[in-house]
């Protein structure tokens, strides 16, 4: 997913990628402003903690209504800025944040409750253990344009509701919607210093990093993702780091053929193929093979393409020139490798620099950069495959794992196959609705990242845990103290045989006549 930390620039512009028009100009925070942001949020946070769980999940409970009532706004900024279909917006990002709202709201004090921590060594009998959810204390979040509100939205809700302040960078190609988020949270009742919104480049996300946040949330490249992780590993900051993917299709035999090639092409087409879960490289049964990719040329064919905001549109404008270079860099080299273009191909300039034509190709191998890289663009390469363990293996093969798709008539199979993908999640008979599941994790494995969002992991990743442990006899000398000498070493042998060595019954008859022996002693 690309993100990359550029040098700075004063202003940026927010561009509509369908018209061109200007949308907005803003002051690109610097890394004077960044330091003083993150300042004020620590200094306003411990009483943002201090509100507690319950009072934090009210302010969510407002957002939540409040985003609902404004909802046509909301998702029309969104298009406007980023170019997906309006559906697309109300569907695919205000709609997740609505859930996420909902999942915070049900289950954050739940969450972050303290727990009482049992002890099953009979030793330690005496003691009385809890585990405490602690806020980290600032949270920074780097965020991409893809998704420039459901993305980090459900961040910044986990965040604050865990009782963190946050700093939050958005994307230089949409921080207007990132501001929207921010007069929403407002609206809402989070105070002022608790949430910042700072628009900039790849420079200002730099500083981010750079500056003193207690842990950094960062959605995009792999490169700068690297460059982030070594930058943190000097002072210890942890981080969430997702990373995009090559996400595969894996099409079986007996596959209903109408669903499936009409799920490969809205998994490879919607947003314009740019999601870190977009359907990057289909596998299908060789039996299938040319019914398949011929239903999904057609279907592809038929996809409307144009300005988001006109209700008919089906897919709508790349984010930027940057982007479409890359997918015609993909599909130069795989047809020069030997790919054949069944469906689009090519930039549809009559309607603007950054449209182009949904694309389906056959015939891709693993020597194409389009089945190895992440293209980010509305192309779909199909390749065959004679079995299920050679679709395992070709799904495999590759460095990413965020997601994968299994596409067939027998769930336990499927589910059977899932286990052996190297990915953070699989979905049988069904594409990139994982992220719309507010309850399950989101991250992946490989170059796909580190860590989750969203669901009790996303929450987790939010805070701290902290142990602490009382001992119910605070003034009797403890068994494993000094005075190892006569016969205590023998005690402890029988000690320890008396636990783990007999069945479970004579095990705790026996441990509690041995535990009470022991503490005599110490008596």
């Amino acid at each position: 997913m690309p993100t990359d930390l550029q040098p700075a620039v004063s202003r940026i512009a927010s561009v509509n990628p369908a018209t061109g028009e200007v949308l907005g100009e803003l002051d690109c925070a610097g890394p004077a402003e960044i330091h003083a942001a993150v300042a004020r949020a620590r200094a306003a946070q411990p009483d943002w903690n201090a509100w507690g769980v319950r009072n934090r999940v009210r302010v969510l409970r407002r957002f939540q209504q409040i985003l609902l009532s404004r909802k046509v706004d909301v998702a029309r900024r969104i298009t406007q800025e980023a170019g997906k279909p309006y559906v697309e917006s109300l569907l695919t990002e205000v709609l997740v944040v609505l859930d996420a709202a909902r999942f915070l709201v049900e289950n954050a004090y739940a969450l972050l409750r303290e727990e009482k921590l049992a002890h099953g060594n009979p030793a330690l009998k005496t003691k009385s253990g809890r585990v405490l959810h602690e806020p980290y204390g600032v949270i920074g979040i780097i965020s991409p344009w893809n998704y420039p509100f459901a993305i980090p939205a459900t961040e910044v809700m986990a965040a604050l509701v865990a009782g963190n302040a946050v700093v939050l960078k958005p994307s230089e190609f949409t921080p207007l919607i990132a501001l929207e988020l921010q007069s929403l949270l407002c609206d809402a009742g989070a105070p002022k210093d608790v949430f910042h919104v700072l628009p900039g480049e790849g420079a200002a996300g730099a500083a981010l990093a750079q500056s003193e946040i207690d842990k950094l949330v960062f959605t995009g490249s792999v490169g700068t993702g690297r460059r982030i992780a070594q930058a943190a590993a000097e002072r210890l900051l942890p981080v969430v780091l997702e990373l995009g993917g090559k996400d595969p299709m894996i099409v079986l035999d007996d596959a209903d053929l109408d669903v499936t090639s009409s799920a490969a092409v809205w998994g490879a087409f919607v947003n314009a193929g740019q999601a870190c879960l977009s359907v990057e490289r289909c596998y299908v049964h060789h039996t299938l093979y040319r019914s398949f990719v011929e239903a999904c040329a057609d279907k592809a064919r038929k996809l409307r393409v144009g300005n988001g905001m006109d209700p008919a549109t089906d897919v709508g404008p790349m984010i930027s020139e940057q982007q479409v270079r890359v997918v015609e860099t993909h599909l130069a080299d795989a047809l020069a490798r030997g790919a054949r273009v069944l469906a689009g191909g090519a930039r549809l300039r009559e309607l603007g620099p950054t449209f182009f034509a949904p694309t389906v190709l056959s015939d891709v191998d693993h020597t194409m950069r389009v089945m190895r890289e992440e293209t980010f663009g509305p192309v779909l390469p199909i390749a065959s495959f004679r079995d299920d363990d050679e679709a395992v293996r070709l799904a495999n093969d590759c460095d990413y794992g965020l997601a994968a798709s299994i596409w067939t008539r027998d769930r336990v199979r499927g589910e059977r196959l899932a286990r052996g993908i190297q990915a953070g999640t699989v979905m049988v008979n069904d594409v990139l609705s994982c992220f719309s599941i507010s309850e399950a994790p989101h991250g992946g494995v490989k170059a796909s990242g580190l860590g989750r969002t969203h669901g009790r992991w996303g929450l987790e990743e939010m805070v701290r845990v902290k142990y602490i442990d009382s001992d119910l006899l605070p003034r009797m000398k403890k068994v494993w103290w000094f005075g190892y000498g006569g016969e205590f070493p023998r005690e402890m042998e029988n000690f320890l045989d008396l636990i783990f060595a007999r069945p479970l019954r004579q095990k705790m008859m026996a441990a509690v006549r041995a535990s009470a022996a022991l503490w005599r002693r110490k008596l």
